[in-house]
């Protein structure tokens, strides 16, 4: 199976605490690495974490919060002194563009290489971005701020070659790709091998979803049911559900909750309030609901599976 894995980089909400950094991930699809939110301190995780600044293809903002996007300047500069040549494309509802290019024109003139920054609708779902292995797509969240939410759906692999049968019937090497398209194999005596008796199915296609900053939603983005893994934030506990909902956030037992309604097979809650010294309560309220929780935590890596 192909690698699809999210590293946790900070998952503290907005006041800076010695246990947390502010919101950041990176999420591995095949060895391409997107960073998701950009909190202060992010580029530390990210080489703390071992991960590889060449392979970085782009940052996905959630929106216009400090605590989500002030680790961008710094990070566009480090690349800069990286050597970095390679355009860095940044995905964010509209206005960060035009907070960034003063702080760029001032700290980090002459990079040297392309800040391409791309404006998401943050009222509709979109797909933002697409490859050969995988499609993103914001959806609308319900914060103070407009702010998205994404997903990462990987797109599905192609069969398995059966090796002992392209073995067996002696099927040369510059065949096999268009028999994992799709196509049989024409013996030199006019036999047709079938695609199916030569490959296995692919592994079915996964989905990661990050749900940030928002109020609980009343619906399932379709991009999200069904996800593998989905991150939700979990700024408070219940007991403080009427202080969540003010501020635009939601609880441990909400995030809980709207993993059961979207069907995932896995949990991961963050973005904690700095009130806590101790996630543990929030863990538990969110597994009597949806036992297959995890708390986030720098350094954490979950595969997608």
């Amino acid at each position: 199976m192909e690698k699809f894995e999210l590293t946790i980089l900070g998952c503290g909400s907005a006041r800076p605490t010695l246990r947390h950094h502010p919101s950041a991930q990176a999420v591995n699809v095949r060895d391409k690495i997107f960073m998701v939110d950009c909190g202060e301190g992010a580029q530390h995780a990210f080489n703390r974490a071992r991960l590889r600044f060449a392979r970085l293809s782009g940052v996905f903002v959630s929106h216009l919060h400090g605590d989500h996007c002030l680790g961008l300047p710094g990070l566009i500069s480090s690349l800069a002194l990286m050597g970095r040549t390679a355009a860095l494309h940044v995905y964010s509802p509209a206005g960060l563009e035009e907070v960034l290019r003063p702080l760029l024109a001032a700290f980090s003139p002459g990079i040297g290489y392309e800040v391409a920054f791309h404006v998401v609708d943050h009222r509709r779902p979109t797909v933002v971005y697409a490859d050969r292995s995988v499609e993103i797509v914001a959806f609308p969240l319900s914060h103070r701020v407009p702010c998205v939410g994404y997903a990462f759906k990987e797109i599905a692999p192609l069969p398995h070659i059966r090796r002992e049968m392209i073995d067996h019937y002696g099927i040369p090497t510059w065949a096999i790709a268009g028999i994992k398209q799709g196509g049989d194999w024409i013996a030199p005596d006019g036999t047709t091998v079938p695609h199916s008796l030569l490959t296995r199915p692919a592994d079915k296609p996964r989905t990661y979803a990050y749900v940030s900053d928002t109020t609980p939603l009343a619906h399932v983005p379709e991009a999200v049911a069904g996800a593998n893994l989905l991150y939700h934030e979990a700024t408070y506990a219940h007991n403080l559900a009427a202080t969540a909902h003010q501020r635009g956030h939601s609880t441990a037992h909400e995030a809980a909750q709207f993993a059961l309604r979207a069907g995932a097979k896995r949990l991961v809650i963050g973005h904690f309030s700095a009130r806590y010294d101790n996630e543990q309560p929030l863990l538990d309220e969110a597994q009597a609901v949806f036992a297959a929780t995890t708390l986030a935590a720098e350094g954490l890596r979950v595969a997608v599976e």
